[in-house]
C-alpha cells in the first residue's frame, strides 16, 4: 500500500513539473578546407581571394543571415445568437355521446378540455480579441541548400539578466533574391517561419498556476 502511494506521488509530481525551454542543438557546420593557392598558371588571382565587388549575401550552408523580426496580428471577432419559439394547443368538444346531458356535464367543461401553451427563449453572445506583437533582430545561419536554391535557416539567441533567461528560436525557409545587400531580411518573407520567444526563470514561473492546481484542473471532472 505504501508502495502504491509513494508512486503515485511520484507521478503527480513529476507530471506537474514545468520543462524548460532549452535551445535546439544544432548541428556544426561542415568543416570546408580553404583553397588551395597556387600560382602555377600565372595568375595572381586564387579561389580563396575576396572580391572588392561581393555583395556578401548568404548564399552557401554555413553562412550568415541577419533576420529581422517585426510581426504584428490582431484578430477581432464577435457573435451573438437569439431565438425565440412559441405553441399553444386548446381542444374542446360539445358534444360527445350524450355526456353534456348528463350529470357529468357540470363537473367537465366541454368546451375545455385540452389547453396547453409552450414557449422558449434562447440568447447568446460572444466576443474575442487578441493582439500580439514582436520585435527582435537575430542572426541565423543556412542550415541547408535546397534543390530549387532556397535556404533553410535556424538560429537562437538567449540573453539571461539576474537569473531571468529569454530565448528567442526560429527556423524557416528564405528565398535568396528576397535577402538585400546588407544581408538582412525580414520575417515576413520567411516560409514556414516558426519563430518561438519564452523564457525562463521566476517571472515566467510566476504566470503559470501551481502544481496542484495544475494536477486538479486536469482531472476534475466538471
Amino acid at each position: 500500500m505504501k508502495n502504491t502511494l509513494l508512486a503515485a506521488v511520484i507521478f503527480m509530481l513529476a507530471g506537474c513539473v514545468y520543462p524548460q525551454v532549452q535551445l535546439p542543438q544544432t548541428v556544426d557546420e561542415e568543416i570546408i578546407p580553404a583553397p588551395q593557392i597556387s600560382y602555377a598558371n600565372g595568375s595572381i588571382w586564387q579561389a580563396g581571394s575576396v572580391s572588392p565587388v561581393d555583395d556578401f549575401k548568404a548564399r552557401k550552408r554555413g553562412d550568415i543571415v541577419t533576420v529581422v523580426i517585426v510581426e504584428e496580428a490582431s484578430a477581432s471577432k464577435q457573435a451573438s445568437t437569439g431565438t425565440k419559439r412559441e405553441a399553444g394547443i386548446s381542444a374542446s368538444i360539445p358534444n360527445f355521446m350524450g355526456i353534456e346531458t348528463t350529470v357529468l356535464a357540470d363537473k367537465l367543461d366541454l368546451n375545455s378540455l385540452v389547453k396547453a401553451n409552450t414557449s422558449s427563449d434562447f440568447g447568446g453572445s460572444g466576443t474575442t480579441t487578441r493582439k500580439d506583437m514582436l520585435n527582435a533582430t537575430i542572426s541565423a545561419r543556412v542550415m541547408d541548400v535546397l534543390p530549387n536554391g532556397d535556404l533553410r535557416i535556424e538560429g537562437s539567441r538567449s540573453v539571461k539578466v539576474n537569473n531571468e533567461e529569454q530565448i528567442i528560436i526560429l527556423q524557416g525557409t528564405v528565398r535568396p533574391k528576397d535577402i538585400n545587400h546588407d544581408n538582412m531580411i525580414s520575417s515576413s518573407q520567411i516560409a514556414d517561419a516558426r519563430i518561438t520567444y519564452s523564457g525562463n526563470g521566476i517571472i515566467n514561473d510566476r504566470q503559470q498556476p501551481g502544481w496542484l492546481f495544475n494536477f486538479i484542473d486536469k482531472v476534475w471532472p466538471f
